[in-house]
C-alpha cells in the first residue's frame, strides 16, 4: 500500500467528491496544507480515444497564458549559422555533429531538444537514446522547426508538452501553487480547450469524460468542463 502522510490524509479528507468549477477547484487545491516548496500544479484529462490508434494520439505542446512558473534547460541542433541566435534565445547548448556526439557519450542534462530539419537526418541516430526519455525532436510537439530561436524561447520560458498515455489520458502542468487564482484558471482553461479542439474527428462516443487537478503533494479535484 502506497504511504500517504498525515498531511495528505488530511486533505483527503477535506476534498469533495463532487466536481467543482474550476475556480472553486483552484481555490481547494490553494487551501491544502502547504509544503515547503511551491508545489506545480497539473491538470489530468481522461478523453475518449482509442490510444492504440495512430489517428486518435493526442499530442502537441502549447504556451499558457501566464507560464507555468519556472525555466526548462533547451538545447539546439541546428547549423552553425543558427547557433549564436539559438544560444542567445536561450539554448544552453546549440550546434549539431558535435552536440549529437555529447549525448551519444551519455550527457542528457536538459529538459528539451529542438532540431532544425535540416540537420534531422544526423540527429536522428539518437531516437533510441532520446525516444525512451521523451525527448526526441518531433515536428507534432513543435521541437522540430525551421524557427529554431523562436522555439527555444517558447520552450526555456515554459511551453509544455503532451501527449497521451496508454489509458487515453493526457496532462500538463498548468502552473504553481503559489499563482494567483485567476492565472491559475486561465492556464487551466487553456489547456482544456487546446485538447479540445485536438478532438480526433474518429473518436467515438464522449470525448471528455473526466477532468482533474492536483498540486504535486495534493489529492486531486474532479471539476467540471462545460
Amino acid at each position: 500500500m502506497r504511504f500517504r502522510s498525515k498531511r495528505y490524509k488530511s486533505d483527503l479528507e477535506k476534498s469533495p467528491e463532487e466536481q467543482l468549477s474550476i475556480g472553486e477547484g483552484v481555490k481547494k487545491i490553494k487551501s491544502f496544507a502547504s509544503t515547503k516548496f511551491d508545489q506545480s500544479v497539473e491538470c489530468v484529462m481522461h478523453l475518449g480515444i482509442d490510444p492504440k490508434q495512430a489517428d486518435q494520439i493526442i499530442r502537441g505542446a502549447l504556451s499558457l497564458p501566464h507560464g507555468i512558473g519556472k525555466s526548462r534547460k533547451v538545447i539546439a541542433f541546428c547549423e552553425d549559422s543558427d547557433v549564436a541566435a539559438a544560444r542567445e534565445a536561450g539554448a544552453i547548448e546549440a550546434g549539431c555533429e558535435e552536440l549529437v556526439e555529447k549525448i551519444q557519450g551519455g550527457w542528457m542534462d536538459f529538459d528539451v531538444a529542438i532540431a532544425s530539419p535540416k540537420v534531422m537526418g544526423k540527429v536522428g541516430k539518437l531516437g533510441r537514446v532520446l525516444g525512451p526519455q521523451g525527448k526526441m525532436p518531433s515536428p507534432k510537439n513543435g521541437t522540430v522547426t525551421a524557427q529554431v530561436a523562436q522555439a527555444v524561447k517558447d520552450f526555456a520560458a515554459g511551453k509544455v508538452e503532451f501527449r497521451n498515455d496508454s489509458g487515453g489520458n493526457v496532462h500538463a502542468v498548468v502552473g504553481k501553487v503559489s499563482f494567483d487564482e485567476g492565472k491559475l484558471v486561465d492556464n487551466i482553461e487553456a489547456f482544456i480547450s487546446h485538447i479540445k479542439k485536438m478532438k480526433p474527428s474518429v473518436a467515438k462516443g464522449t470525448y471528455i469524460k473526466k477532468v482533474c487537478i492536483s498540486a504535486t503533494m495534493s489529492p486531486s479535484i474532479m471539476v467540471e468542463v462545460s
